[in-house]
């Protein structure tokens, strides 16, 4: 089965059950403080997931491009990956585990679709404990389906509980499905601790709420996250056991083999690891991160180093300019069609910023492995060291003195580190998991001021300013704007007066779901219009009291995904505190609500 089979076989049959596909979302989160990256296909749904009307309806579908860091280390085996592809569907409030799970299983076996076979299926459901009671309504359900009561396993929640990521918020059971894949016959009774037992798809069923004392209370609105990795499943379709012999990566490996003159069969892990992180490389390019020493930056610059690393380990040399691009070329073509992907157009601004790193790099990066050939023991300042002097991440670092047999000293790391607390702090907040319950009152907050500043910046200067980009944490929000000019301090303090008088005015904020069309020819703006649906929430900020006869301008109005405040008072006092460039004509401001 083609990977294009498999996304259209997958959307068509949610489709068939009602589900509207809707978009993939962007690698970087608008909305959510809590993430540096889109992690799972239901963090660009949080809102809805928490009650806001989806302007698509309650049962939705797509495919999510995703990208994770947490378990960055198993990269090089035959299933883990950093960027991959989240199949899901979602209730919001409508179906729940039944519909769910037939679904979920006639997915897996029918002839029509997969057509895996259901004596190597095994599942797993919640074994239940003083907070929620076992999950037997699941457990009755798979056993309706045909699941020997031998393949179903009862798990504590360390196994089959969802959330909630922080103390409180939506959580709820999830059940889990597996399928053999050893060479003989699958087992009579499912074993989760045998390793050739692997995950295909699991439903997480959110049905409680964590309250601040602990207690586990039911929601009111009970929704259904399902997902099936991507190049999980690909392999499996396929009779393969090893991802990366599928066509998502195997023209990777094959370049890769060509550049370098050796198999892929006699050094697995690095070619895995470079052909994984060139991958997701590319993809943050592509969603506008650049390499840089914090946040979504850092972790780019730390992906394409490790690339580094191993390319030198693979070949003992630095590989040419031309044989990056090769791999691009390689890897966009893969996807080509799919997000927006145009191989001619994107190949060379990702080759030029993947260069850019590389180069920067492959002045110290010899001269850092001498280095590192000559030092004994390592501890946290000689990692330091190599940081500062070598540019060898943390991570590469210890990656490295692991094959001696040796770790670094976190603390003593830490302590020379001080240079960098912003990201140390990034790190140690969790920012690579982030969770419902990070859906905080200030990110709200922060995101209905970037409407406001968006608006501000049309007025002050002209209508041509277009929206770039835009980033929220707990403590300010980041916004890219199309400029040509640094801003004066007289348009900043006319822009911040603008955004003052709309928070004074204490403007209320309506929606309404619209065809998309129907949207902008209504003159709400949309940005990144790509990326919604057929039917578009439409924010409006403006004075509901404005005499009637007599027709005003909202002071905003846009197409959006939310979440927002109701009334612009609630914002308190607008302050920028830094204008800049962010490139070539994209202007960058740093505000903050106080």
């Amino acid at each position: 089965m083609k990977a294009s089979e498999l996304r259209q076989k997958y959307l068509d049959f949610f489709a068939s059950e009602g589900h509207k596909v809707i978009p993939s979302a962007p690698l970087v989160p608008e909305n959510d403080p809590s993430v540096l990256f889109t992690t799972a296909g239901m963090h660009p749904l949080v809102p809805y997931l928490l009650g806001e009307k989806h302007p698509e309806g309650k049962r939705l579908t797509d495919i999510q491009k995703c990208l994770r860091t947490d378990d960055i280390d198993e990269v090089g085996d035959i299933c883990h990956h950093t960027f991959f592809e989240m199949l899901g569907n979602w209730s919001l409030g409508d179906y729940f585990k039944t519909d769910a799970l037939k679904w979920s299983f006639e997915f897996l076996t029918s002839p029509e679709y997969l057509n895996l076979p259901k004596e190597k299926l095994g599942v797993s459901v919640f074994e239940g404990d003083t907070d929620a009671p076992f999950d037997n309504e699941s457990y009755d359900i798979w056993l309706s389906l045909g699941i020997d009561k031998d393949r179903i396993t009862k798990l504590p929640k360390k196994d089959n509980w969802w959330g909630p990521v922080g103390n409180v918020g939506p959580c709820g059971p999830d059940s889990e499905m597996f399928i053999w894949t050893g060479t003989d016959t699958a087992p009579k009774t499912f074993d989760p601790e045998n390793k050739q037992w692997v995950e295909i798809w699991n439903d997480v069923f959110m049905q409680y709420n964590k309250t601040a004392e602990g207690k586990f209370e039911k929601l009111s609105q009970q929704n259904v996250d399902t997902g099936m990795g991507m190049e999980r499943a690909l392999a499996l379709t396929n009779g393969v056991d090893d991802d990366y012999q599928t066509e998502l990566f195997l023209p990777i490996i094959k370049k890769i083999e060509k550049i370098t003159n050796k198999k892929y069969e006699e050094n697995l892990k690095e070619f895995r690891i470079i052909a994984d992180h060139f991958k997701a490389s590319t993809f943050l390019i592509l969603d506008g991160v650049l390499p840089a020493n914090k946040m979504q930056g850092y972790v780019l610059r730390r992906l394409l180093r490790r690339s580094m690393v191993k390319m030198h380990q693979l070949s003992g040399k630095i590989w040419n300019a031309e044989s990056i691009m090769e791999i691009v070329e390689t890897i966009l073509t893969i996807y080509e069609g799919n997000y927006n992907i145009n191989t001619e157009e994107d190949s060379k601004s990702v080759f030029a910023v993947v260069a850019d790193e590389l180069n920067r790099f492959a002045k110290t990066l010899d001269a850092g492995l001498k280095e590192i050939n000559k030092i004994e023991k390592i501890d946290g300042k000689k990692a330091f060291d190599l940081y500062q002097t070598y540019g060898f991440p943390l991570e590469i670092t210890e990656e490295l003195f692991k094959l001696k047999g040796q770790n670094v000293d976190h603390a003593e790391f830490e302590k020379e580190f001080n240079a960098h607390k912003e990201l140390s702090r990034t790190a140690s907040a969790g920012m690579f998991k982030g969770g419902l319950t990070e859906q905080t009152e200030i990110a709200t907050k922060y995101h209905t001021a970037t409407h406001l500043l968006n608006a501000a910046l049309r007025k002050v200067l002209g209508e041509g300013v277009q929206q770039k980009g835009s980033n929220i944490t707990a403590d300010r929000l980041r916004f890219d704007f199309s400029h040509k000019e640094k801003l004066t301090e007289e348009q900043i303090k006319e822009i911040e007066n603008l955004v003052n008088k709309a928070i004074e005015d204490n403007l209320t904020v309506t929606s309404e779901i619209m065809d998309k069309q129907i949207a902008l020819e209504s003159g709400a703006l949309g940005f990144f219009i790509d990326k919604y649906g057929d039917s578009v929430a439409v924010y409006t900020i403006s004075d509901p009291s404005t005499p009637s006869g007599r027709s005003e301008p909202p002071f905003s109005r846009e197409i959006c995904g939310g979440p927002h405040v109701k009334q612009t008072g609630e914002l308190g006092k607008f302050k920028i505190i830094k204008e800049e460039s962010a490139s070539a004509g994209i202007r960058r401001i740093y505000a903050v609500l106080g």
